[in-house]
C-alpha cells in the first residue's frame, strides 16, 4: 500500500501543478537512496547537495578548484590568511541577499564541538573569521592548510534562518534554503524530494526544469523503474547495471571513483586492544581480486592504500598481497595455536571476530560475507552480521568505505586522525598524526609527497583498515538525456556526477 500511494503521488505532480496546470515534462527522475535529512554542513556526504546549495568554490570535472558563490580569493603567506571576494548578485532562494555573514556563521557552526560535524577537521587550524564588508571574508589560520580552497567547497547556509537553532535537529534541514541551481518543492518522507529550478540563479538557469529524488533503497527495483521509465537515471552496482550495456534505451556510464572498501576495525573494542597485533594476519588472508572479480565484476582495482587514486599515492608500501601461509605465520609467531575445529587459539580464546555490514548495501554484504569465508579458510574465525544501525563503539568491525577525488588531505586527515570527526574506528597512530600534519601544512609537492609517502609506509606497518579494493560506480541514464561527464572521477558512494547538472538535457 505504501508503495501505491508512493506511485500515486508521484504521477499527481507530474501530471498536474498548481492551478490546475500541466506541470513541466521536462523532468528528470532519479533513484535515490533515502534521506532523514539534508544538512551538509554537518554531514559528510548528499548527493543532492550539489543541487541545492554553494560552497564559495567549487570542483570541476577534473576535480580542480573553481569560483563560485566566491570570485576570487587571495592567499598572504606572511599571515597565513585566505580573503575571499563574494559575488554581489546571488540571493537565497527565500530572495534574502547572501553576505560574508553567511560565510561566517557557518563555518563557525561547523567548527563549533557542540554541534558534532563530521567536517570539523577541515577547518580545525582556523583562528578566527573577519568580515570586512558585506561581501569579504577573511580566514586567518594558525598554520598552512593547503587543502583549504577544496574544503572551501563546502556548502553554506543562510544565517538569517538558522542563528540560534539547533544544528542538528532543527525543522530546517527537512526543508532547506540554499543558493543552488534548484529549490526544494516538496519532500514526501521516504518517498520522493522534488526540486523546481532556480530562475534566479547566478550562474543561469539550469536548462532541467525538475529533478526528482525518488527513494528507492532497493537496486531490483531501481533496475525495473529504469525500464518502466519511473526512473530516468539511477548508480546500479555492476551485477545488475551490466544487464543494460546493450540496450540502446539507456546509457551506462561506467566511471573510475576514488570510493574504496575495506574491513575497519573498531580499536575501541577490548577484542583489538588485545589482538591488535593480529591486523597483518587479516590482511595477508584476503585474496582482494577474487572479491573484485566475484562482486564487482571485475570493475575495479586491488586496494593497498587509501591514496591510490591520488599523485600522492605511494606504491611502494605493503600491498598484503593474498598469502594465506603469511597469514597462518603471523598468527603462530604471535603464540596462536591451532585448534582441532581449524580455528586458532590464544590463550584459550578462538581468534575470530564478526564484521558488520550495512542493511541495504549489498555490495558491502557480499564482500564481508566473502572475506569471511576466506579468513575462515586461514583459521580465523569470521562471521558477518547486518545490523539496522551502526553502533560505532562497540561493534567489533565494520564493512568500511571512503574516499575522495579532490587534495591527499580530504579522506586522510579527518579519517585517520587522532580523534578527528570521521575517524569511527578510534585508531591512533602518533607518526601518522605527524606526517598527516607535516603533509597539510606545506604547498611544496616533494615535501608533501615525502610526507604522504612516510604516512602510508606507517599506515601499513600499523593498519587501521584491511583495505579491499576500489570500486567503479556504474550510472544507467535514459537515453534521452545528455551532459553527463563519464570521465569524471568520483567520491564516495559515487558522489560528484552532478557537479554539471545546469548543462544537462534531456531531448
Amino acid at each position: 500500500m505504501k508503495k501505491l500511494i508512493s506511485v500515486l503521488l508521484l504521477l499527481v505532480f507530474l501530471l498536474a501543478g498548481c492551478g490546475g496546470e500541466t506541470a513541466p515534462q521536462n523532468t528528470l527522475i532519479y533513484g535515490s537512496g533515502d534521506y532523514t535529512r539534508i544538512n551538509p554542513a554537518m554531514d559528510e556526504h548528499g548527493e543532492i547537495n550539489l543541487l541545492l546549495f554553494n560552497g564559495l568554490t567549487a570542483h570541476d570535472g577534473a576535480n580542480a578548484v573553481v569560483p563560485a558563490l566566491a570570485e576570487s580569493w587571495v592567499y598572504d603567506e606572511q599571515s597565513c590568511s585566505y580573503t575571499f571576494y563574494l559575488r554581489d548578485d546571488v540571493t537565497w532562494h527565500d530572495g534574502a541577499p547572501f553576505t560574508a555573514a553567511d560565510v561566517k556563521f557557518t563555518i563557525e557552526a561547523i567548527m563549533n564541538p557542540d554541534n558534532g560535524s563530521e567536517n570539523a577537521a577541515n577547518f580545525e587550524g582556523v583562528t578566527a573569521i573577519d568580515i570586512i564588508d558585506e561581501h569579504t571574508v577573511c580566514f586567518h589560520l594558525e598554520a598552512p592548510n593547503v587543502a583549504f580552497l577544496d574544503y572551501m567547497t563546502i556548502a553554506i547556509l543562510p544565517q538569517h534562518l538558522l542563528s540560534g537553532k539547533d544544528m542538528q535537529s532543527d525543522a530546517f534541514f527537512q526543508a532547506p534554503i540554499g543558493t543552488g541551481p534548484y529549490k526544494l518543492a516538496e519532500w514526501q518522507p521516504g518517498q520522493y524530494i522534488r526540486l523546481i529550478r532556480n530562475d534566479d540563479y547566478f550562474l543561469g538557469a539550469a536548462n532541467i526544469e525538475q529533478v526528482v529524488f525518488k527513494i528507492v533503497t532497493d537496486d531490483n527495483a531501481k533496475a525495473l523503474q529504469l525500464r518502466s521509465k519511473e526512473l530516468h537515471l539511477a548508480q546500479l552496482p555492476a551485477k545488475i547495471a551490466v544487464s543494460f550495456a546493450d540496450s540502446s534505451d539507456f546509457s551506462l556510464y561506467r566511471m573510475q571513483t576514488a570510493d574504496y572498501r575495506g574491513i575497519l576495525f573498531n580499536f575501541w573494542n577490548e577484542y583489538w586492544q588485545l589482538n591488535r597485533d593480529l591486523i597483518p594476519a587479516v590482511c595477508y588472508a584476503l585474496d582482494r581480486q577474487a572479491i573484485v572479480d566475484a562482486v564487482l565484476l571485475g570493475q575495479g582495482m586491488v586496494a593497498y592504500s587509501p591514496l591510490q587514486r591520488n599523485i600522492y599515492n605511494n606504491p611502494d608500501v605493503e600491498h598484503y598481497d593474498y598469502d594465506p601461509a603469511t597469514a597462518r605465520a603471523v598468527l603462530e609467531d604471535a603464540g596462536c595455536e591451532l585448534g582441532a575445529d581449524g580455528y586458532y587459539y590464544r590463550d584459550g580464546a578462538k581468534i575470530g571476530f564478526i564484521i558488520n555490514a550495512p542493511a541495504g548495501d549489498q555490495t558491502r554484504i557480499d564482500m564481508a560475507q566473502i572475506a569471511a569465508q576466506q579468513l575462515q579458510q586461514v583459521g580465523i574465525d569470521v562471521t558477518v552480521e547486518i545490523p539496522s544501525s551502526v553502533d560505532w563503539g562497540s561493534q567489533m568491525a565494520y564493512l568500511i568505505g571512503w574516499g575522495s577525488p579532490f587534495d591527499a588531505d580530504d579522506h586522510t586527515y579527518k579519517v585517520f586522525g587522532t580523534d578527528k570527526g570521521a575517524n569511527y574506528s578510534g585508531y591512533s597512530n602518533a607518526a601518522v598524526d605527524q606526517y598527516l600534519q607535516q603533509a597539510r601544512s606545506t604547498a611544496d609537492t616533494e615535501a608533501r609527497a615525502a610526507a604522504y609517502a612516510a604516512f602510508q609506509q606507517e599506515l601499513a606497518a600499523d593498519p587501521a583498515y584491511a583495505f579491499i579494493c576500489y570500486i567503479d560506480a556504474n550510472y544507467v541514464a535514459a537515453e534521452n538525456i545528455s551532459g553527463i561527464t563519464a570521465d569524471t572521477v568520483l567520491g564516495h558512494h559515487g558522489v560528484g556526477i552532478f557537479w554539471n547538472i545546469c548543462d544537462w538535457t534531456i531531448e
